[in-house]
């Protein structure tokens, strides 16, 4: 397949200390996903990055409501939010990038998850659709039409970036060898694939790129 990569941007979702191996909300091999990245970023002009980054009282910490416990749902100002263990806290360990990921001078970050009445997966809006991260319009303003997800996690963060960037307009790749799944269920990886492709996302390798 030959795409032409002059318009496209490449979003790294999330790659974070506490989503891999050995952090508090750790993807199965999600540090696999890091070689892979640093290889696709050198075929972007543009590429940006998300960074989860809650407050200590975030709602969708399982912690900030007692008796709760990780995976169990809740009703969190109006929205079913399942609870998560304490993870991305901001000042923490956890929610700095993998020490090898590149992150270079030129990538532009794009924080979210700081409010904390409502959660955050997707790189451009809040699951509220109220709170903006201004991705979509610094896209825009570069010229960007096709955006190419990579990074953590595929069935949450990742698939909810996918689908807004489908909704602004973006002709939108994911990146299947550049992304792993949470898996609370072992199909969800693959049930998010499914659902990103019924709204037109069109699922590619990295060697396709490379």
């Amino acid at each position: 397949m030959e795409l032409n990569l002059k318009n496209g941007a490449l979003i790294i979702v999330d790659v974070q200390n506490d989503f891999i191996p050995g952090g508090s909300l750790a993807v199965k091999e999600g540090d696999q996903v890091v070689p892979v990245i640093n290889s696709l970023q050198h075929k972007f002009e543009t590429v940006v990055a998300t960074q989860d980054f809650h407050p200590a009282n975030h709602g969708s910490f399982a912690a900030n409501h007692p008796g709760k416990t990780p995976g169990e749902f809740i009703d969190l100002n109006g929205l079913t939010q399942i609870l998560w263990p304490v993870h991305c806290v901001q000042g923490s360990r956890g929610a700095e990038f993998h020490k090898d990921l590149e992150i270079k001078n030129q990538i532009t970050i794009f924080q979210k998850g700081m409010n904390p009445e409502v959660d955050s997966y997707s790189g451009f809006y809040d699951n509220a659709r109220r709170g903006d991260t201004g991705l979509g319009d610094f896209l825009k303003e570069k010229g960007i039409r096709t955006v190419f997800v990579a990074g953590l996690a595929l069935d949450y963060c990742v698939k909810f970036t996918a689908l807004d960037a489908i909704s602004l307009g973006f002709e939108t790749y994911l990146i299947v060898d550049s992304t792993r799944a949470v898996n609370l269920q072992p199909i969800d990886g693959d049930l998010a694939i499914q659902q990103m492709e019924s709204v037109g996302v069109k699922i590619i390798y990295s060697n396709e790129l490379i």
